[in-house]
């Protein structure tokens, strides 16, 4: 195994291999040093394609995020021509995701054969941390969801998504983009889902984004800086929720075959597993 933040390990760990596939990342929306963040995304991604360089890769499929496209306020439906800057990332997790992307691209442009793919909000079971993604699963669980905001997500199973992968290393144009989605879904929907799948209520209160600001704000002092644990409610998290990350798999249908498959089946293989584990 290779660590992102130790390039000799990464040499050692791809030697001998002819593809390579680079889906690790930091993936937290509040970190107390964001320099982690940093080092293992964006400078991690630089190492591992440099060694790969290094060590004669024919093609490296590496997973950047959809946190890396424009999305407007309108609700306009977001692809991978969306026009966006290093300005317009929230947060620290997204920054150094497009950073990353970037890096990626400008491997490509030298020679590297690099295929991108952009995952939605993958979901499903063995997400061990939890990731961001999960917590939604496993605090609705927990009957920690007693309000939601107006905002929304493409959910995409997690399982598919490493067939998209697959399909991406076999069928990817060097240097091109691929989203790799599933539903567009609002955060009201998603909860609803999970309500029909767990029997568990769903919340009807909707909070405006003010209020969500504050107890984000709140969380962050109290858990985060205080009691020096991650906090559930996050100032980004809430920023990054006034515009809803819908996008279009379209690109990947079109060149990858991808297809798209309703979430249902994976929030009942995410809610079945943390609780067979103990989340909740």
């Amino acid at each position: 195994t290779g660590d992102l933040r130790s390039p000799a390990s990464l040499e050692k760990a791809i030697s001998g291999c002819e593809v390579v596939f680079h889906v690790a990342a930091d993936y937290r929306l509040w970190v107390r040093d964001p320099e982690q963040m940093y080092r293992s995304n964006v400078e991690g991604t630089r190492a591992l394609l440099e060694a790969a360089r290094k060590n004669g890769v024919r093609r490296i499929v590496y997973t950047s995020s959809v946190a890396t496209m424009g999305f407007s306020s309108n609700g306009r439906i977001a692809d991978e021509h969306s026009p966006v800057t290093l300005a317009d990332m929230i947060g620290h997790y997204k920054r150094s995701k497009y950073m990353a992307e970037q890096v990626a691209i400008e491997a490509g442009r030298s020679g590297q054969d690099v295929v991108i793919v952009n995952p939605s909000t993958p979901i499903g079971e063995m997400d061990i941390k939890p990731t961001p993604t999960g917590r939604i699963v496993v605090d609705f669980l927990k009957k920690k969801f007693p309000a939601y905001v107006d905002t929304g997500l493409n959910l995409v199973d997690a399982t598919e998504c490493a067939r998209g992968h697959v399909l991406a290393l076999q069928k990817g144009r060097s240097g091109e983009r691929y989203i790799l989605g599933g539903e567009n879904l609002t955060l009201k929907q998603i909860l609803d889902k999970l309500a029909a799948i767990t029997g568990l209520p769903s919340p009807s209160v909707k909070v405006p984004y003010v209020l969500a600001l504050a107890t984000g704000v709140c969380d962050e002092v109290v858990t985060g800086w205080i009691r020096g644990r991650e906090p559930r409610a996050t100032i980004d998290a809430v920023r990054m929720g006034r515009k809803k990350m819908f996008v279009s798999s379209a690109k990947a249908e079109r060149e990858l075959g991808w297809q798209i498959v309703p979430v249902d089946e994976a929030l009942r293989r995410a809610a079945t597993w943390f609780r067979a584990k103990g989340y909740a």
